[in-house]
């Protein structure tokens, strides 16, 4: 039998992201409650800043019943001359029933005394109140608190709870609250507790009292006033997903309203003005044809008909912010982007200051512009000597803007107040592009710098973290990666393959090895081929197969190893594959780096010479790409099948025998040239 269950837990505001952090977490710990309560049902969690909800359709009420088998201890200890013994009374005592109620059973090869017992489930409102406070107590919020005589913390000060199975209540006390039938609407609605009679009269009682329960229903109210106000204005409103999340889990009566500003202040950067904006407001950016516009949207959480006050109390709240804003952007004009006082900020022990960490960038940032030298002639149509240069400059400048006070007060404007200021005080544009896009890609969906030049001073900061932070062993382990050398090394991949740039791993290590101490090359190459295993999505064993080719190249590795992984995941390549297994083994104690020649005139029979002509036909055609010559290769199975089938590879004589394994050793050899078929495991 089942009714509806709902629980409310009511608190002061929730801050949004420690609950958008742990929202999943949430909800499987309860999952988790249920099933090892023995009560698993459907159930939903919802959120507002002002109250926690389980709202469960169909919650069983109370747990099935279930059966426990006991076993005793053998019946030659139990009994001793068909009298029980001292065991046997133990046993009967903890089932609870005379000797007599025991019954006989195996365990093992020997026959025990045996006892099975039928539990009765318990009623589900005895064990809610401990499943509750257990759920609550295991949410990992980070930093709580204490309120009132309790000694007990949570994230805010719980005032109520609701707990009703049907219509009656469930007792509960959890944090020096008892649960009762009273729940909470809008303030501005009323500070009154509000009665429900069940479920149904809550959720009635919620929408009535301003109050929107659903998570999804906010930001659907959210979105449809969005699109109100452009088509209403004209304008376009910036959509930020993590900013959405936020206010949705700030506002239970969601409305979003535009305001503006001084139009002076749009000669601050944009990235200035937005960032402003939503960190310190939570405000939206308004844009017309593509342009930052002075209006901006906010979501408030006003339960009323007029919205004029709280518009222009968001105006005037807004100002100060952005005078602040545009004093710290003048006073860093007047000092201009300048690296004097990096050499007092530390980067890392062992590791010097972040003038020592620029000097390193520039280092590898000029070896790389020398290195892609006749690509980046054309693409900037600048000398390499010139080039060399600017290299030089951007990495000397692009930490400077540490030492601004825009930067000092918004962190993530670091790189992008750098390339404002660099072309406020003239330097070259691709200087200025370089700097703004050196910490590109920071994520799996991020940007990428915008060409190959910028793109050199970011894996310049990358490998410099990579190869600095593994010499003072602050390497990754298990999963804890506090520096982002993971995300730093998936970026390499990800600039080297979108670039199309050649990029020898373990030379390229080895070559900028000596501006550091000394650390094991071998342990930062393995580093990179495990991200490349997660980054590509591939088997492992494709990307092992694909390194045991002795390949090197970055991106010669990302191409062979996405060649060979669409054909592998190709329906029916196991049953093909076997045959090339076969292959790899009779190679294995060829050399391939020796005298592979093979004569026709030694054919015996037909296979061997339509296998050899096949082979040498498909050798002697170019291929646009490793997977079509790697297609090409499998599509000699038929060939392979047959000579397999027809002809004694290990012949008695040995000119056929070594005939023939030549023929097979340079099939595989051909194979290998891309990945080692033999690493493959389907």
């Amino acid at each position: 039998m089942t009714r509806p269950l709902l629980i409310e837990i009511g608190v002061e505001e929730l801050p949004a992201w420690p609950l958008l952090r742990i929202l999943k977490e949430i909800e499987t710990s309860w999952a988790q409650i249920l099933e090892a309560n023995r009560l698993l049902c459907a159930f939903e969690f919802h959120y507002t800043p002002r109250r926690l909800v389980l709202w469960h359709p169909e919650f069983p009420i109370r747990q099935p019943d279930s059966e426990e088998e006991m076993f005793g201890p053998p019946l030659a200890i139990a009994f001793k001359d068909g009298e029980p013994t001292r065991a046997a009374e133990s046993f009967a005592q903890k089932c609870g029933v005379k000797i007599e109620e025991l019954g006989r059973g195996k365990k093992g090869d020997k026959e025990v005394l045996y006892y099975k017992r039928r539990i009765e489930g318990e009623r589900a409102e005895v064990l809610l109140q401990e499943m509750v406070r257990t759920w609550l107590a295991g949410m990992r919020w980070g930093k709580t608190m204490r309120w009132g005589s309790l000694r007990e913390e949570f994230i805010r000060p719980v005032r109520w709870i609701v707990a009703m199975l049907g219509e009656e209540v469930v007792p509960m006390e959890l944090y020096g609250v008892a649960s009762g039938s009273r729940t909470r609407i809008h303030r501005q609605v009323s500070f009154d507790f509000v009665e429900v009679a069940g479920p149904g009269a809550y959720f009635e009682a919620l929408e009535k009292g301003g109050v929107r329960l659903f998570a999804d229903a906010r930001c659907e109210k959210i979105l449809s006033d969005f699109e109100a106000l452009e088509t209403k204005e004209g304008i376009e409103i910036g959509r930020d997903e993590e900013l959405m999340k936020e206010v949705v889990a700030i506002t239970e009566w969601p409305t979003a309203l535009m305001g503006r500003f001084d139009e002076g202040f749009l000669r601050l950067p944009p990235e200035v003005v937005m960032t402003s904006m939503k960190e310190h407001q939570r405000y939206f950016p308004v844009f017309r044809e593509g342009v930052l516009t002075n209006a901006f949207v906010v979501v408030t959480n006003a339960y009323t008909d007029d919205f004029s006050q709280i518009v222009a109390g968001n105006e005037r709240v807004l100002r100060p912010r952005l005078a602040d804003a545009m004093f710290f952007y003048e006073n860093d004009l007047k000092r201009g982007l300048d690296p004097t006082g990096l050499e007092k900020i530390v980067f890392m022990e062992g590791l010097g200051t972040m003038l020592d960490k620029s000097e390193r960038e520039a280092a590898i940032a000029v070896a790389l512009t020398e290195r892609y030298a006749e690509r980046l002639e054309k693409e900037t149509g600048k000398p390499t000597s010139d080039l060399k240069a600017l290299a030089e400059r951007a990495a000397m400048l692009s930490k400077a803007d540490l030492l601004s006070e825009m930067v000092y007060e918004f962190t993530e404007l670091q790189g992008i107040m750098g390339y404002y200021y660099a072309l406020a005080q003239g330097e070259d544009p691709l200087v200025a592009e370089a700097i703004r896009d050196q910490y590109l890609p920071d994520g799996e969906e991020s940007d990428l710098p915008e060409h190959l030049f910028a793109a050199q001073l970011a894996l310049a900061h990358k490998l410099d973290n990579l190869m600095g932070l593994f010499s003072v062993g602050k390497i990754p382990t298990g999963s804890r990666d506090p520096f982002a050398l993971r995300r730093a090394a998936a970026g390499v991949v990800r600039i080297v393959t979108h670039f199309g740039i050649p990029f020898d791993l373990q030379a390229t290590i080895e070559g900028f090895k000596h501006l550091y101490a000394d650390f094991d090359t071998q342990t930062l190459v393995t580093f990179f081929k495990e991200r490349l295993v997660k980054q590509l999505g591939a088997n492992p064993s494709i990307v092992a197969a694909v390194l045991s080719s002795g390949e090197r190249d970055l991106l010669q590795i990302v191409e062979k190893v996405q060649a060979l992984k669409n054909i592998v995941e190709e329906e029916g390549f196991k049953e093909i594959f076997t045959t090339f297994k076969r292959v790899a083994n009779i190679s294995k104690d060829i050399e391939l780096s020796g005298d592979l020649s093979v004569d026709p005139a030694l054919f015996e029979k037909q296979q061997e010479r339509a296998l050899y002509e096949a082979f040498e036909a498909l050798m002697s055609r170019d291929y646009p790409d490793y997977e079509s010559r790697l297609d090409a290769l499998f599509g000699l199975k038929p060939q392979l099948d047959a000579f397999f089938d027809h002809v004694m590879v290990n012949a008695e004589e040995e000119a056929l025998r070594r005939n023939r394994r030549h023929l097979i050793g340079r099939i595989y050899k051909a194979f290998r040239a891309i990945a080692d078929i033999k690493e493959i495991s389907v």
